[in-house]
């Protein structure tokens, strides 16, 4: 006899391989602890640089990384994920920090953290699954162009030993992988081309030429600010706005690293990790931030990360280079991590997406869809921006295409021996498909009574019940009656509580 096997729901959850895994197994755990070596110095110029853009001391950004990298390894939904500054959420809060000073500008990241917490307490994460394909293809276009385009400045103005420096990298990391993948190929790639600095004296920039970095460990901090109503109008609008982009740049992370490693994570849980992340981050003087995607995909997709390892180490390390190896990081040239990252943008890119074969089957409007994502993304160097306008341009052209579902046929016969007009209503009526209903009857050449059959047809809004009110009402006024019969249970509950009460056909 076959047992049904019933299956819990928090296995499809569970991490694989899980941390206990890997801390079993020496060639996963290598390969965890590599991965957050090199995302740890992919981490340093990022974090100095997003410092600049929020108008803070580089040890703000770094210190801010740190934290948070090592707080969400413990209190994240999505393993192997990175966590820390980003130049989103620095742009963001930068008007904080220039207009109010440090202390409102560290109130700001803690105020914008309890925010995300409500949030996940209110589900808000659960709104992901109405984000459309096309417009999370369009995401990890735009986050790839955008990794590339940051990487300009670094290649431009610069020496042209940078350029070989830069090419050898790449290949580095292109070929490195078919010889062995124990050790990761961006790291291998860092260390020969730093050697090579070193040894030949090569003249180029390095990672400290970004910035001072910190000598001492992060402390804790707080605002000294008044905790006063006209605080909070301050500091709300910039924190509610930090809240909203650090999570939906983070659940979009973390559902592109679901779709890489082929398995779920908790996105309400990570919501409320982040949130918890950026308090802490702000307690300790840093400026918050949210899931890094370049970060991310060096760890997940260029060193096979997969556990809370990497997430954790890359916090330890960045803590460990920057205060206690500062001058050894300071001498990796920029051309080794930018070969890394131009690596990162390419392997993120779908390039499937704009194969000519694909575009040809493709509707037009997913291709309008994805294109409008890119688009914005690109010119605000906002992801968020960008993936509230993706979904809007995602409802428009839905909205169109159903609006078109709905049919409507017209018979007119003897029903004992009265002419009637009966009328078949066909598909799902809502405000964009019963917008012109009221269109498709003939009110002037119809007979007296008029039949309207609707068992093939689904009520789902008031805009619906509005528009049956104003055929009634039309017919009405020319002295002839209007009969609704086939109504659903449904339909007929929901028009039977509306009909008459909006003020249709007045």
């Amino acid at each position: 006899m076959a047992i049904a096997q019933k299956s819990a729901s928090p296995i499809r959850y569970r991490s694989d391989p899980s941390v206990l895994t890997a801390l079993k197994t020496p060639r996963i755990l290598i390969r965890e602890v590599l991965a957050g070596l090199v995302v740890a110095m992919a981490l340093i110029p990022e974090a100095i640089s997003f410092s600049i853009i929020a108008g803070v001391d580089p040890a703000v950004g770094l210190f801010s990384s740190f934290v948070m990298a090592v707080s969400i390894a413990f209190l994240g939904g999505r393993p192997a994920m990175i966590t820390a500054a980003t130049g989103a959420i620095a742009l963001v809060i930068a008007p904080v920090a220039r207009d109010h000073g440090i202390d409102y500008f560290i109130a700001t990241v803690i105020l914008a953290g309890i925010f995300q917490v409500l949030f996940a307490v209110l589900g808000v994460a659960k709104l992901m699954r109405f984000i459309p394909r096309s417009v999370m293809v369009g995401f990890v276009n735009s986050l790839a162009i955008l990794i590339f385009i940051a990487q300009l400045p670094q290649l431009l103005g610069v020496t042209w030993l940078v350029y070989p420096l830069v090419a050898v990298g790449i290949l580095i990391m292109v070929f490195m992988p078919t010889i062995t993948k124990v050790i990761p190929a961006p790291l291998v790639a860092i260390v020969l081309l730093t050697a090579a600095t070193v040894v030949f004296a090569l003249d180029v920039p390095n990672v400290g030429d970004q910035g001072d970095l910190p000598r001492s460990l992060p402390s804790l901090f707080f605002p000294d600010v008044p905790l006063t109503w006209q605080t909070f109008t301050i500091i709300a609008p910039y924190a509610a706005a930090m809240a909203v982009v650090g999570l939906l740049e983070s659940l979009m992370t973390a559902k592109l690293v679901d779709d890489i490693t082929d398995t779920h994570s908790r996105k309400t849980r990570e919501a409320w990790g982040q949130g918890v992340a950026n308090v802490l981050s702000g307690f300790f003087g840093g400026m918050g931030g949210c899931a890094m995607i370049g970060q991310t995909m060096i760890n997940v997709k260029a060193s096979g990360a997969r556990t809370r390892i990497s997430t954790f180490l890359a916090g330890v390390f960045l803590l460990i280079l920057v205060v206690g190896l500062g001058d050894l990081v300071s001498i990796i040239p920029m051309a080794a991590l930018v070969a890394v990252m131009i690596m990162v943008s390419v392997a993120t890119f779908d390039w499937h997406s704009i194969r000519p074969s694909t575009l040809r089957s493709m509707p037009v409007g997913e291709t309008a869809v994805m294109l409008a994502t890119v688009a914005v993304v690109v010119a605000t160097h906002n992801l968020a921006i960008g993936v509230i306008v993706g979904v809007l341009v995602a409802m428009v052209t839905f909205a169109r295409r159903v609006a078109h579902f709905a049919t409507v046929t017209r018979e007119v016969r003897d029903d004992e021996g009265a002419p009637t007009a009966y009328y078949t209503v066909d598909g799902e009526l809502f405000f964009a498909s019963s917008n012109d209903l009221t269109t498709q009857f003939d009110y002037v050449e119809d007979p007296e009574q008029v039949v309207i059959d609707m068992s093939t047809s689904h009520i789902w809004d008031a805009s619906t019940v509005a528009a049956l009110d104003a055929i009634t009402t039309k017919y009405e006024r020319l002295g002839k009656h209007v009969r609704f019969e086939g109504l659903n249970d449904a339909s007929t509950s929901f028009h039977g509580r509306l009909a008459g009460k909006l003020g249709a056909g007045h």
